[in-house]
């Protein structure tokens, strides 16, 4: 059995059929088969190369699946299309042959850690709320941040009408000169323009923001605008959810 064999039932749930638990169901109904025999057993694997039916009906294009980290640099957009004709995320995977999505998004002046895919099973267990995935912001704000200034957000604060999950900051540096600080901020939620709002609301307006890490993968060997393929020990821990109970030491 080789590394890209998969559950049956994360197959179908892929293809858009059902979900997971509405796969497993037709398995144990006897309407799937797999290279012309039905299968009622749950948990069976398949390989690439096999043939896979539901209801007498091929389930047809199963691309290889693939993951990818990318360090999104400014002025890009995290969609896989823009109707005003902006530089996408897309744009930038230029040997990607598959039709991957990005895994959340960040902002058009927002740079970092972003992860792509076109597993969508992963896609979704990693933005489900419940992962708790750690995302760590570093802000270039304008003002002097103090441990007092921070101290809302470590308990939450309300952004249209509702308060943020506590988070965990630290002040990297301060230049008293240029009235400026550099602020890490590590939250597991994921709003729109969340660290902006949240640094706005304790009047440290961002001046420039970078994701420096999503869940256990940072920006190290990747210039802005780079990417590389995830390593087969990197997605067996992706699937294996170790990345819920990471903490940044």
């Amino acid at each position: 059995m080789s590394e890209e064999a998969q559950r049956l039932q994360k197959i179908i749930a892929q293809a858009g059929l059902a979900s997971r638990r509405g796969a497993e169901e037709l398995i144990a109904k006897g309407r799937v088969q797999v290279n012309g025999q039905t299968v009622t057993e749950l948990g069976m694997k398949v390989e690439p190369s096999d043939h896979v039916e539901v209801d007498g009906s091929p389930i047809e294009g199963r691309e290889k699946l693939v993951y990818y980290l990318l360090n999104k640099p400014r002025g890009v957009v995290t969609t896989n299309n823009d109707e005003k004709g902006r530089q996408t995320v897309i744009d930038l995977l230029g040997d990607v042959s598959q039709r991957v999505y990005p895994i959340g998004r960040l902002d058009y002046d927002t740079t970092g850690a972003l992860l792509l895919t076109n597993d969508g099973v992963v896609a979704n267990q990693l933005m489900h709320p419940k992962s708790r995935v750690d995302k760590v912001y570093l802000a270039k704000v304008e003002g002097i941040a103090t441990d007092e200034k921070l101290a809302p957000l470590k308990h939450g604060v309300v952004i249209k009408g509702r308060k943020t999950a506590p988070a965990r900051v630290a002040i990297e540096r301060v230049d008293k000169d240029k009235k400026t600080s550099m602020v890490r901020v590590i939250i597991h939620e994921g709003r729109n323009h969340q660290i902006k709002n949240m640094l706005q609301k304790v009047h440290l307006p961002v001046v420039k923001l970078t994701r420096e890490q999503y869940a256990f993968f940072d920006l190290t060997g990747l210039q802005s605008g780079e990417y590389r393929k995830l390593t087969g020990a990197e997605v067996r821990r992706l699937k294996a959810e170790d990345y819920k109970n990471y903490r940044r030491k």
